[in-house]
């Protein structure tokens, strides 16, 4: 088969394109850098360099496939998060109608059922949305849970505070996944026939906000690292002086109050998946140990 992903070789398009190239599929890897160009090949896949912002480049390198997977990349300089990606969003349907594929995979996330009050996932809510809208084309929305990785930028609050937290309780419910499980399931989803629009949740392991710091803790040799839990504005702040935008921190602030209200996984509790991924929360821990000790 012959697919083409976007996401460049980031945290679940590498993995991705890899399962992909060992099952023997033709795979062309969208990528903005052309410094990129080399590693894909190395991969085994065919370059495509362009913006996702560019429809006749989607267009072009969406056509003749017998699938597509796409997700919008981070943009850290935009001033409307959700209005670029819900942007992105509707150029990417533009190109799959222009270009006649039939079957998407699209990376969508937890929490995108609701319209607003998440976040950047609110941008993802309105891609989805978009793509209802595609007459004839099988669209499947993975809605990923809270990324693993994302804990890898808190390094610096355990290492100059000796605290964990965020603008939600140590007793909040966390749902976690490692981008590796997005990935198998991504590939999963690209080899096999689905019809109309449908959404699936990826989730690694389940736990709460305190369990998260007690096991991320213990894998450090900190076994008594606290979860705080922060306000609104302390949480702002915290990120501000990290260096983050200030478009993209007020944005993440109101990310961890939907997880505060619990709203923000309501729907995957309701409509838990029947299996989980293989990389639990405890495997993630040896990951994020070895950063830490970096």
């Amino acid at each position: 088969m012959n697919f083409t992903i976007t996401g460049s070789l980031g945290n679940i398009s590498k993995p991705l394109a890899e399962i992909l190239i060992a099952a023997g599929h033709q795979v062309t890897i969208i990528s903005s850098s052309e410094e990129k160009i080399k590693s894909i090949e190395e991969l085994g896949a065919t370059a495509a360099i362009g913006s996702v912002e560019d429809v006749d480049f989607l267009t072009t390198t969406f056509s003749g496939k017998d699938a597509i997977y796409t997700m919008v990349p981070p943009n850290f300089g935009t001033p409307d998060i959700r209005e670029f990606i819900s942007n992105t969003g509707k150029k990417y349907a533009e190109a799959i109608k222009n270009s006649g594929v039939k079957r998407v995979v699209n990376l969508s996330s937890i929490g995108a059922h609701l319209d607003g009050g998440t976040g950047p996932i609110a941008g993802l809510h309105d891609v989805e949305q978009t793509y209802s809208k595609l007459d004839g084309v099988a669209v499947k929305h993975l809605r990923p849970a809270y990324f693993y990785i994302n804990l890898l930028g808190n390094i610096d609050m355990i290492k100059h505070a000796g605290i964990l937290g965020s603008n939600y309780d140590a007793e909040t419910p966390l749902v976690l996944v490692h981008p590796k499980d997005i990935a198998a399931v991504a590939a999963e989803e690209l080899q096999q026939t689905f019809t109309d629009k449908s959404i699936r949740y990826i989730s690694s392991d389940e736990s709460t906000a305190g369990n998260l710091a007690s096991v991320l803790g213990t894998a450090i040799g900190k076994p008594e690292l606290p979860w705080i839990e922060f306000t609104d504005e302390d949480a702002l702040q915290g990120m501000l002086q990290a260096g983050l935008p200030e478009v993209m921190a007020k944005s993440y602030v109101e990310m961890g109050d939907a997880i505060r209200s619990r709203k923000l996984f309501e729907h995957y509790f309701n409509n838990k998946p029947s299996s989980s991924g293989k990389i639990k929360l405890e495997d993630f821990a040896v990951e994020f140990a070895q950063v830490f000790n970096l």
